[in-house]
């Protein structure tokens, strides 16, 4: 019987998924595409998106050149920072979901912490 091995990258996000998880305060999941950045407040007691933001949204699109870009992640972090405070979240953990803490993911964390979320 052969054994399915993920790839690394995909054990890598699971790992951290776990890890995230444990914690039992709301998750903010990155997902991060070639076009776009996408970003959404889970409870995974409830199951329930909470909030969410993305780069793709009609009213951010005129704020910036490409939807690939850190300002663009800026602005995304920004949104779900206040739509979290909006919806009572102050205190959340960061799923980067295996992507290096790096670039547009790293743009979006800070302005989400500037923003007024703590993780």
């Amino acid at each position: 019987m052969k054994r399915y091995l993920a790839s690394t990258e995909a054990r890598r996000k699971q790992r951290t998924r776990l890890r995230v998880r444990a914690q039992g305060k709301p998750r903010l999941s990155v997902f991060r595409s070639g076009r776009h950045i996408y970003v959404q407040l889970i409870d995974d007691v409830l199951q329930k998106t909470l909030v969410s933001a993305s780069s793709i949204e009609k009213i951010g699109k005129s704020n910036f050149k490409s939807g690939s870009t850190c300002e663009a992640a800026h602005w995304v972090g920004q949104k779900i920072a206040e739509r979290a405070l909006g919806a009572g979240v102050t205190s959340v953990v960061f799923d980067r979901a295996g992507y290096r803490f790096h670039g547009r993911v790293k743009t979006l964390a800070e302005a989400a912490r500037t923003g007024g979320l703590l993780f």
